[in-house]
């Protein structure tokens, strides 16, 4: 290729052949052109002809640079616009197609909302049956009874869905250590109620011991305060008499007045020494009858606590035959229920059986396939029982 034609093509760049051109090296073609251009004479300086020569030549490189630069500048130009718009392309497209994935998946999260959710609610209720066994405090015989018959009337069937063998599990669970709770607070109260009637029992006795003491002590005390009284009523009488002895010569009328005195005030004395006894055996009259309250008092509360106690042991043994019956009952229609699905499969899975047969494929292979696929090991193709 000659200079001149290289020359000729720097004047048809163009924005359509830019990217050709503006690449490394790529440029080197077109100085090499127009440097054997102004190269190839040699203009004599001597002459004018030949200065304007040589400016000639110098302003037809500044021209060829222009010719290479400006059409260089603008490709530049547009590409260093160019990441912008691929950006904004980009960003667009990334956004519709996250919406768009998101929208394709919508069912999808919906579902697994609504299953989660579901599942949930069947995680919630067995724990609410396991917590139905957790007391802060030790709970009363009476109260576990109404628990254990409250959970009993919890119906564990087919709206427990797959969380229908854990339900069962965990309501027998719950109840057995409800069961064994009660059976151990009955037992508790009823020892509880017998401690209670000895305590009153001891309590009992202790009193009556107390007022046969204060009655024993009282009598005494009357019978010293008597023989006191006695023996001082015995001195004095002695007094008088030696005094009536001293006194022999005063009239026979004052000596009888004091016989008569000293008789008056022996009656008195004896009268209220009888006074202080009787009080003394109406105390303890009192005391033996305060004995007999207090002992039927504590032989009433033994009886009511043997009545609690036979009426808990009762209720105990009514609730486990009901209880009893109640599994029996359900033993027998969960039994009826596997017995009726597992019928129920079979008709299916039969039917799906014959309409492999139908197409020519031998009994032994089609009950093959339809087992293989009711174990779900076949992806993406399920049995609808």
């Amino acid at each position: 290729m000659s200079a001149q034609q290289q020359v000729i093509t720097i004047d048809d760049i163009s924005a359509e052949n830019a990217p050709v051109i503006y690449v490394t090296g790529g440029l080197g073609q077109f100085y090499d052109a127009v440097q054997a251009e102004v190269t190839a004479e040699v203009p004599d300086l001597t002459t004018r002809k030949g200065r304007e020569r040589i400016a000639s030549l110098a302003a037809k490189v500044s021209k060829s640079k222009s010719a290479v630069e400006k059409p260089g500048r603008d490709y530049l130009k547009r590409l260093k616009e160019m990441p912008k718009v691929v950006e904004a392309e980009l960003r667009e497209f990334v956004t519709k197609m996250d919406a768009l994935r998101d929208a394709t998946r919508q069912p999808l999260t919906e579902w697994e909302q609504k299953e989660v959710a579901r599942q949930d609610k069947h995680v919630d209720g067995i724990q609410g049956i396991k917590d139905l066994a957790v007391f802060e405090a030790t709970p009363a015989a009476a109260h576990v009874a109404k628990i254990i018959a409250d959970l009993e009337l919890v119906e564990i069937n087919d709206s427990w869905e797959e969380f229908l063998a854990e339900a069962a599990q965990v309501k027998d669970q719950t109840l057995a250590k409800l069961r064994t709770l009660h059976a151990e607070r009955t037992q508790y109260e009823a020892e509880q109620a017998e401690l209670a009637r000895l305590r009153a029992a001891a309590e009992a006795q202790a009193q009556r011991d107390r007022d046969a003491e204060i009655a024993r002590v009282a009598a005494e005390q009357a019978r010293l305060q008597a023989e006191q009284r006695a023996q001082a009523e015995r001195e004095a009488a002695a007094r008088r008499e030696q005094e009536l002895l001293d006194q022999a010569a005063a009239t026979q009328r004052a000596a009888a007045q004091a016989a008569l005195d000293a008789e008056a005030a022996a009656e008195r004395q004896r009268l209220q020494l009888q006074l202080q006894a009787e009080q003394a055996e109406r105390q303890a009259a009192q005391a033996e009858a305060n004995r007999i309250a207090a002992e039927q008092r504590v032989e009433q509360e033994r009886l009511a606590a043997i009545l609690r106690q036979e009426e808990a042991v009762e209720q105990a043994r009514l609730a486990e035959i009901a209880r009893q019956a109640s599994e029996a009952e359900e033993a027998q229609r969960q039994q009826k229920a596997r017995e009726a699905d597992q019928a129920h499969k079979v008709k299916i899975m039969g039917a799906a059986k014959e309409a492999l047969m139908s197409m020519n494929i031998t009994e032994e292979l089609a009950k093959a396939i339809v087992l293989k696929i009711a174990r779900r090991e076949v992806p993406h193709i399920t049995i609808q029982f």
